[in-house]
């Protein structure tokens, strides 16, 4: 495993809106969203181990090994193949339970990379097809465009978005996707709209006021972004967000960030730097 030495990228998305314009009768949400990528990444190693052998050898102590989407990722990809075993070593620098696709993403490197260490020759379309077996952002991540995100997660319109500067603020709050997904008071109605209608309206999040009413701490991280400009929610949070001029004015804003919450300036991409590790795409 020549390339075991490579540091892989696993970039976080933002949600620049998300709007939830109905239920499946199997009670998933039909959504459409603006989902981009920013250089915020973790970074995943591989290590040869002995055919059989899938297991994590560094990552997040709140994240069991064994739960751990990633080491299902490689599971999934080795599953009726004759491959190597790999041990996986992950760094996090994304926000766990922030609402950036952190988990997504890492699953979705596992995918593209072992693809190309073991040699597969699996096609984009091949890896996203494993991936929404494993959850419906992994394709976004596995496809490396910025995209108009529609149905469950499932459809992908490429799109560049403008690569703005942004401050994303984590509080200490962690909030459960299944938990306001199921809320009573969620709204499920938004009309349905187009990538023209979203840049033209500046978009929205129709979580945030379920998130609001739920976490307290999330309503006052969103209130004191608001000061420098729209705040906005990204996913079901806990993460919220703000574009900002440049790399400074957002440095400029993070250092008046109240100690308790963690900043990122992060600039918008709209090529996944995953991507530019693969050689032959």
């Amino acid at each position: 495993m020549k390339t075991a030495a490579l540091a892989w990228p696993a970039p976080a998305k933002l949600n620049l809106c998300l709007y939830i314009v109905g239920r499946r009768a199997d009670g998933y949400h039909l959504l459409q969203s603006a989902m981009q990528f920013v250089d915020l990444c973790d970074e995943l190693r591989f290590h040869e181990r002995p055919s059989g052998t899938i297991e994590r050898i560094a990552g997040p102590a709140e994240i069991p090994a064994e739960s751990d989407i990633a080491v299902k990722a490689a599971r999934a990809l080795a599953t009726g193949r004759n491959v190597p075993g790999v041990g996986i070593e992950l760094h996090k620098r994304i926000p766990v339970q922030g609402g950036l696709g952190g988990g997504s993403s890492d699953a979705a490197t596992v995918l593209v990379a072992l693809n190309e260490i073991w040699k597969l020759n699996l096609s984009v379309d091949e890896l996203a097809r494993i991936g929404l077996t494993l959850g419906a952002d992994v394709p976004f991540f596995v496809r490396g465009c910025a995209a108009w995100v529609e149905g469950v997660g499932e459809q992908l319109t490429p799109y560049d978005f403008p690569q703005r500067h942004y401050l994303i603020v984590k509080p200490q709050a962690c909030v459960s996707t299944a938990e306001i997904f199921q809320a009573p008071e969620l709204t499920r109605n938004s009309p349905v709209t187009t990538i023209r209608g979203f840049l033209a309206a500046g978009g929205r999040n129709d979580c945030t006021a379920c998130v609001r009413g739920r976490y307290p701490e999330i309503a006052e991280a969103l209130d004191w972004l608001q000061e420098f400009g729209e705040a906005r929610l990204t996913g079901t949070g806990a993460c919220v967000f703000v574009a900002l001029p440049d790399e400074r004015a957002a440095q400029a804003v993070r250092a008046r960030l109240p100690a308790r919450w963690s900043g990122y300036v992060a600039r918008g991409l709209n090529r996944s730097p995953l991507w530019s590790r693969v050689t032959d795409r």
